[in-house]
């Protein structure tokens, strides 16, 4: 199953779909209890694209992806008034036993 999703979509979409981990308590803390994994993600990008994306460039399997919309806050810059950007995160949840280590991926 897990190489018809890969196939599905194209590969250098899937490369540009996921942007950066999130890396904070929170996110520490939702790793741990749910075996989850947060990424921040293009606005446009999909739950099985996601997935296909996650299980190409860590080569782990993932049971299911739920995402989230953060709306940008509305912030004051000296007189005047502006908007940090919208940003779209994914929320993927990792088989048993499997395993995202972002420190061995650095290296």
């Amino acid at each position: 199953m897990r190489t018809t999703q890969v196939k599905k979509y194209a590969a250098e979409r899937l490369y540009q779909v996921l942007l950066a981990p999130i890396v904070s308590e929170k996110a520490t803390f939702v790793a741990e209890k749910h075996e989850q994994v947060i990424f921040r993600v293009v606005g446009d990008a999909t739950k099985p694209e996601v997935k296909a994306a996650v299980e190409l460039l860590f080569k782990v399997e993932v049971d299911s992806v739920q995402m989230l919309n953060v709306k940008g806050k509305v912030k004051r810059f000296g007189r005047t008034i502006g908007r940090r950007n919208h940003v779209k995160k994914a929320f993927v949840n990792l088989k048993p036993g499997q395993e995202i280590n972002f420190q061995a991926e650095a290296k």
